[in-house]
């Protein structure tokens, strides 16, 4: 079964485009949702209550904000939680890049190479 994906809301515009057009285009789509979209994680959510609701509904978070989340994260786990993981996107990196990387993380990679950690896109 793929892996899922929830999009932080300062990616809700190029990358979640470019996933759209990848997923139109491929036999390998990728589940991604975006922050925001779901009624019960508006925009402007918490860093804590993304983590809790990505960890509820299995998807690994995807941000560009390498300044907060690792410690929400910390303090998630520390709490006893766990996460499908966070992937944080590097400034440098081009968004069909990304789109590859998230192709091949959702159908060639198992679940455990991702939990509880923060893990950057290359």
């Amino acid at each position: 079964m793929p892996l899922s994906f929830l999009l932080d809301e300062h990616l809700r515009g190029p990358l979640w485009k470019a996933i759209q057009r990848h997923n139109r285009h491929s036999e390998y789509s990728i589940d991604a949702m975006r922050v925001g979209v779901p009624p019960d994680l508006p925009l402007r959510s918490a860093d804590s209550e993304i983590l809790r609701w990505a960890e509820r509904e299995n998807r690994i978070v995807i941000t560009l904000d390498e300044n907060t989340i690792p410690g929400h994260l910390a303090n998630h786990l520390n709490s006893g939680r766990h996460s499908p993981g966070v992937f944080i996107i590097r400034d440098v990196t081009s968004l069909a890049r990304v789109v590859s990387f998230l192709e091949a993380v959702a159908h060639a990679s198992e679940a455990h190479e991702w939990l509880d950690g923060v893990h950057y896109v290359p």
